[in-house]
């Protein structure tokens, strides 16, 4: 089955640039597809110095939902927002003070990542950080989600008015454009290796298979404890286009993605993903990922409704076990078309949240509304929409969100279906 592999760079623009992040997808691009992403054939997706995070999540979402296995080469600099002291990834119009609304938010790349199967992703991180991030990071790791293989390394800041080269991506790049494709793990340690012989040392290293981003030693590193702390949610509305995307395949031809057009939902909450005895084979996200990719909605709906209820049973009405699996059925009626089911249920987790305390700026309750927004915008029955407009807009009066003029868009659009109604 073919790999697919996104190649993504970015750093911002001006004194606010901590690394050259660009400068590697020349090397990275002259890697055979194939040898990217350790597989027969490969579809490439380059993504250099995007200036939207809509643009990054509809490449990103497009990419997962592609069958077979999918490697994610990352580039760039990490920044706190000052609001919920979360990472992000900076694009290129990010600044301290706009990070919240221009960077890439971390928990981003898990939400996405969250229903492939277990041991079909790997990530590849060069990144660097700022001194505040650097200290966050330091006490927390770096959560990428469980299932996912994670391989790289976190640089501390180069100085001032230094701007870093991106020297463990290049590493990779030149391992693998010097013939054969080792493992990721072996590929790792060689380009680690590569940078300490340089005298970079000092980075905090990321390692590991299946939970995520662990921690594991390298030359001259300092170790991430755990597994990092997950902070889920996020929001992002209406996607703009996609500048400075390149799309190749292995036989050089364009490729088109699957999925993720523009104005797709941002990615919902993810609540914890219980695994069985039998380790990650029977990973119920896993099921509901085939029966998705087969066609098979309502079986995949199905089983996340057996699971929600044992949930409820289990853990009592607005427990996390339970709205994890609310939010699934939620992106499973987005996935089967239904966008009317799919904008009742993230409404539903967003009262939820709101009614177990959860405050209005809580990024999984800014989700929830942002995405029964967006799904609200995609039901084609006029009257349908009329009826559930109200309710929206209520919801939204309580959660704005982070976009200015969310309230006044349904409000606007409900004045239009009432009208023509």
């Amino acid at each position: 089955m073919p790999g697919t592999v996104l190649l993504l760079a970015a750093s911002p623009v001006g004194k606010g640039c901590l690394v050259d992040a660009a400068s590697v997808l020349p090397v990275l691009a002259a890697v055979p597809p194939a040898v990217l992403a350790g597989t027969d054939t490969a579809n490439v997706v380059e993504l250099a110095d995007p200036l939207e995070p809509q643009a990054v999540l509809t490449r990103l979402r497009a990419a997962a939902a592609a069958p077979g296995p999918l490697t994610v080469f990352v580039t760039g600099q990490l920044q706190l927002d000052r609001k919920q002291r979360l990472p992000h990834l900076a694009l290129a119009r990010t600044t301290p003070s706009t990070v919240r609304y221009t960077g890439f938010p971390w928990h981003w790349f898990r939400e996405e990542l969250r229903l492939r199967a277990a041991g079909t992703t790997t990530l590849l991180l060069d990144l660097h950080a700022d001194a505040e991030t650097w200290g966050w990071l330091r006490g927390r790791g770096l959560e990428c989600g469980a299932g996912v293989a994670v391989y790289g390394r976190v640089a501390p800041p180069a100085g001032r008015r230094r701007v870093a080269a991106p020297t463990y991506m290049k590493a990779i790049a030149t391992v693998l454009r010097s013939g054969g494709r080792p493992g990721a793990e072996q590929l790792h340690q060689t380009a680690l290796a590569r940078i300490a012989g340089e005298g970079e040392v000092g980075d905090l290293v990321l390692s590991g298979a299946g939970a995520g981003a662990g921690a594991g030693p390298g030359p001259g590193a300092a170790p991430v404890p755990g597994a990092g702390v997950g902070v889920p949610g996020g929001v992002a509305p209406a996607a703009p286009s996609l500048p400075h995307a390149r799309l190749r395949s292995s036989a050089g031809t364009p490729v088109v993605p699957g999925s993720g057009a523009p104005g797709s939902p941002p990615p919902g909450p993810d609540g914890p993903r219980p695994l069985t005895p039998d380790g990650p084979a029977d990973d119920p996200h896993a099921r509901i990922t085939a029966a998705v990719q087969a066609g098979d909605h309502p079986a995949a709906d199905a089983l996340a409704a057996r699971l929600e209820q044992a949930a409820l049973v289990a853990h009592g009405a607005g427990a996390e076990e339970v709205l994890h699996w609310s939010e699934v059925r939620a992106d499973l009626a987005m996935f089967a078309g239904d966008a009317e089911r799919s904008c009742r249920t993230w409404m539903a987790v967003a009262a939820a949240r709101l009614a177990a305390g959860q405050p209005a700026d809580a990024a999984p309750v800014e989700a929830a509304v942002d995405r029964a927004h967006h799904q609200w915008g995609r039901i084609t029955d006029r009257n349908r929409a009329r009826d559930l407009g109200p309710e929206l807009a209520e919801l939204r009066g309580r959660v704005p969100g982070r976009r200015e003029g969310a309230l006044d868009h349904v409000r606007e659009q409900l004045r239009q279906l009432q009208t023509q109604g």
